[in-house]
């Protein structure tokens, strides 16, 4: 199998029903948002928290999609050159979920809608019948300027090397040679030390501050974790869903297989993560960090269990397989699977924590969460989808191409 079998210049063309349906998406979360912003205070908060639930995720998916880039280049992979493609143009969209995301966020700051527990007036103020010792001693770091500056920072430096890899991917295409390459090798060296040490600060910021009163040193790599599954899972569907199109056909099996090992792996390790965290809780059993697990045993436990049934056991039975790693259909499947259960998992993380202790109002489940969801879903498609019909589908210039094209397991 050689370079002579397949269009090195083929692109995606983003017209048609997937234009139309991604649109209609968009429309129906711009609705769902505006309802629930049209009802009451507790409608005003649960908007919010799906607001943040799917710009977290939208961003995460993008960041990751970054970090994969990043990861090939680093270990010299040879499997992914053909399909590097794909997480470039979630990469190419993740300056418009950051922007999203820091917009949800300074909103649910300057209205209390969202980290109301140490964000609210009066509790770092001693003479204030609202005192709160814990909050006031976290102050230092969990402030508006500071926090505010953190996300920027972050998310800043994320899509920087976002922009700078993928030009240098399409500038090797244009001028041939290792340059481009070599860049992209150095910085993504650099950039992997910043990510690894700064993903845990931001969801500590984004997700766990939420619940100031509560912490866990493991929360940062759960979160890191779901949202590397959630990009493998996002960069397969893609691929297949192209694949099926009829586009990108030197991608074959083997390269599904090497998808399906990441997602069951990283999915088990997801897991452990999960459980060591859990574990370590119960068997303490101090009240103050309890309590986290308290508020989901009790008023999320349905969505409790559900989470590790999708995102344990259906990777888990169903990717153990190795002619199901290979399966289109079955990875598929298993990918969105995958893909809902991380949503589950981020509400499992977020509504009790922006809804006051004891009550189960942020409980519900219809027209705000389904519709801001398929918004998003909508967003990310017509984005991404945009970014992919830009440029050629392959990198025809990666020194790594021919051992991708031919890639047997």
């Amino acid at each position: 199998m050689g370079t002579h079998h397949y269009n090195l210049s083929e692109q995606f063309e983003f017209t048609g029903k997937v234009k139309a349906l991604s649109i209609i998406g968009i429309l129906v979360g711009i609705g769902a948002i505006a309802y629930g912003f049209m009802g009451d205070e507790v409608s005003h908060e649960r908007t919010f928290a799906n607001l943040l639930l799917m710009a977290y995720y939208f961003a995460c998916v993008c960041m990751s999609g970054a970090f994969f880039l990043a990861v090939q280049f680093v270990a010299q992979a040879g499997w992914s050159a053909s399909i590097l493609r794909v997480p470039q143009a979630m990469a190419k969209t993740l300056p418009i979920a950051v922007i999203i995301l820091l917009v949800v966020v300074g909103l649910g700051l300057y209205t209390h809608n969202l980290y109301h527990h140490w964000n609210a007036p009066g509790l770092t103020d001693p003479n204030s019948p609202h005192y709160d010792k814990l909050i006031d001693g976290k102050s230092a770091f969990l402030n508006v300027p500071f926090f505010m500056g953190r996300q920027v920072v972050f998310l800043g430096a994320y899509s920087l090397f976002a922009y700078f890899v993928t030009k240098w991917s399409y500038n090797e295409d244009l001028n041939g040679g290792l340059t481009s390459y070599q860049k992209s090798f150095k910085y993504s060296c650099i950039f992997l030390v910043i990510y690894g040490f700064t993903t845990p600060i931001f969801a500590f910021d984004t997700i766990m501050s939420l619940e100031a009163h509560w912490f866990s040193t493991m929360f940062g790599w759960y979160n890191f974790a779901a949202m590397w599954v959630s990009s493998l899972a996002t960069i397969a569907v893609i691929i297949i869903l192209l694949r099926k199109a009829g586009y990108m056909s030197w991608v074959n099996n083997s390269h599904l297989h090497n998808l399906g090992q990441f997602i069951f792996g990283f999915s088990i390790f997801w897991t452990y993560v999960w459980f060591a965290q859990f574990l370590l809780i119960y068997y303490a059993n101090m009240s103050e960090e309890t309590v986290y697990f308290y508020k989901r045993f009790n008023n999320y436990e349905a969505w409790f269990y559900i989470n590790l049934i999708m995102n344990f056991l259906s990777p888990l039975l169903l990717l153990m397989d190795r002619d199901n790693k290979r399966s289109e259909n079955v990875l598929l499947a298993v990918c969105i699977v995958v893909l809902c259960g991380h949503w589950v998992d981020y509400y499992q993380m977020i509504m009790p924590g922006v809804f006051e202790f004891g009550t189960k109002d942020g409980a519900g489940f219809g027209i705000i969460e389904i519709g801001t969801a398929l918004g998003f879903v909508g967003l990310f498609t017509f984005t991404v989808l945009t970014a992919l019909s830009k440029k050629p589908l392959i990198a025809k210039n990666h020194p790594f191409l021919q051992e991708s094209l031919n890639h047997h397991l």
